[in-house]
């Protein structure tokens, strides 16, 4: 398929710019719920607009793929994570404190984290779509490894798996409701986000107003109103019974006002906008990621100028370290050219469907085996950590968590796929800290070409009679006879003695 490099362009300009829109009008009134009633932005703008997180940490990513190239992982964004980003509220700086205490991720944003299933990553989607047009399977590998940081195996990791594959599918498909299916093609059809999507679609079809579908939403799939504050919830609300609610567990209703925001829209940008914030939660993130959506369907010519002129073309930053961050982008404009080049390299390197050229746009015909594609292996590792060899790819899992304490086992699962046509044996040791004792501490394993062999799990226990620290670390070393290389994962433990 081909993709015109000029309607790629205008798609791309038009993300950016209407995630700076709706970030900017949905601002005054964040994690407010209560119904609202704007029809425009309701601050006074001086030609600049509002900074953003949901922005920011995209521009991270971005500097990220210029300076580490294409084939980035979580542990590497993770990276960017501890020594760019400022915040530690929530998710954010749960999974910081994670990371700082040697967890990797997922483990960062899975482990005392009770923010899993909380906004954080699917506001960050964006970066990954427009490096991957056309290609949903691509991005959602990408927002899996990103989501890992700070959502672990929790709710939002969905959330950025079905916007960035809605996001993905939108620089060639316009049709929002088989986006939508595309979204929820790639995530669990019973998680908890995928039914906040459908309630909003029956309430759409079903002639519903927009304010009794924000309420049905909420009704079935609200978190705790904003960490408890009474003052963040309407009196309406409150008589509706919409203060209470598990804490941290926001994303399902604010993707689902995601969705109610562009159906209700019905391909109006003015009302697209409107709508969703005034549905209330998480304003300025529902706002930003319904008007990048909006901008990918119909490109930046679509987005009227009466909403452009207030902010302009500038990008402002409120939540990145801006020290070692010479190279940040300032404008939309440089922003779309940066993330064109980075999109190149993403579609050469992994062999993308879809190329970006001065022809005409050639769409395949049927395009269900690019939006529809084979999902049965993308979320099986989900909460465990990757690490990518030569030969094999390995999946690590805490069968119990990362916390041990004196005379209790505590399992490690490791996962091995071979990646290579030839068949070998991998000599397995491993070695820990005085105190950390692992059974067995040696072994072979057998890794075939066909079926089931491909894939082989082995378990290590791991035991401390004396537990005299806060950590403990072992490393398991797989080698194979002839090969050079030697695979190496680490293994943490911390001090479970008083959960």
């Amino acid at each position: 398929m081909k993709l015109n490099r000029k309607e790629y362009l205008s798609k791309v300009a038009g993300c950016w710019m209407g995630k700076n829109i709706g970030g900017t009008v949905g601002a005054p009134f964040e994690w407010k719920r209560q119904i609202n009633n704007i029809t425009f932005y309701s601050q006074k703008l001086d030609g600049t607009p509002e900074p953003n997180d949901d922005l920011d940490i995209q521009l991270l990513w971005l500097i990220a793929l210029e300076r580490e190239g294409v084939r980035l992982d979580g542990k590497t964004l993770g990276e960017y994570w501890l020594n760019f980003i400022a915040p530690h509220w929530a998710e954010y700086g749960n999974g910081k404190m994670n990371m700082r205490n040697g967890l990797i991720p997922p483990l960062s944003g899975s482990i005392n984290n009770d923010f899993k299933d909380s906004c954080g990553s699917y506001i960050r989607s964006e970066i990954w779509a427009c490096v991957c047009p056309g290609a949903p399977m691509r991005a959602a590998k990408y927002a899996i490894e990103d989501s890992a940081i700070d959502h672990g195996d929790g709710e939002g990791v969905y959330a950025e798996i079905f916007s960035v594959t809605m996001e993905s599918a939108a620089f060639i498909e316009k049709d929002l409701r088989k986006l939508i299916d595309v979204g929820l093609h790639f995530i669990p059809e019973d998680c908890a986000t995928a039914g906040a999507v459908k309630c909003a679609i029956k309430c759409y079809d079903s002639g519903m107003s927009w304010q009794d579908a924000r309420d049905e939403i909420l009704r079935h799939y609200r978190g705790m109103g904003f960490f408890g504050f009474k003052n963040h919830v309407s009196e309406d609300d409150h008589a509706k019974g919409f203060f209470d609610g598990k804490l941290g567990f926001d994303v399902p209703s604010n993707i689902g006002i995601v969705i109610l925001g562009l159906l209700y829209g019905e391909g109006d940008f003015e009302r697209t906008m409107c709508i969703t914030v005034n549905c209330g939660e998480d304003t300025d993130c529902t706002a930003a990621t319904a008007g990048s959506i909006f901008g990918i369907i119909n490109g930046i010519e679509a987005i009227p100028e009466k909403w452009i002129q207030p902010i302009g073309n500038t990008i402002k930053t409120i939540t990145l370290n801006m020290g070692d961050l010479w190279d940040v982008p300032k404008t939309i404009d440089n922003l779309t050219e940066r993330t064109a080049v980075v999109a190149d390299s993403v579609i050469g390197y992994f062999d993308l469907p879809v190329q970006i050229s001065d022809d005409a746009t050639v769409l395949d015909a049927d395009l269900c085996k690019t939006l529809f594609p084979d999902t049965s292996d993308l979320l099986e590792n989900i909460g465990k950590i990757p690490y990518d060899f030569d030969l094999a790819r390995a999946y690590v899992s805490y069968d119990n968590s990362p916390y041990i304490v004196e005379n209790e086992a505590n399992e490690v699962t490791i996962t091995l796929y071979n990646k290579i046509n030839q068949q070998f044996n991998l000599d397995i040791k491993v070695f820990a800290d005085e105190g950390l004792t692992a059974t067995p501490v040696a072994g072979t394993v057998f890794l075939g070409t066909i079926g089931t062999e491909k894939k082989k799990s082995i378990t290590l226990s791991f035991t401390v009679e004396n537990l005299r620290v806060n950590e403990l670390r072992a490393v398991v070393q797989i080698t194979v006879k002839g090969r050079h290389t030697a695979m190496l994962i680490p293994v943490i433990f911390l001090n479970g003695s008083f959960r």
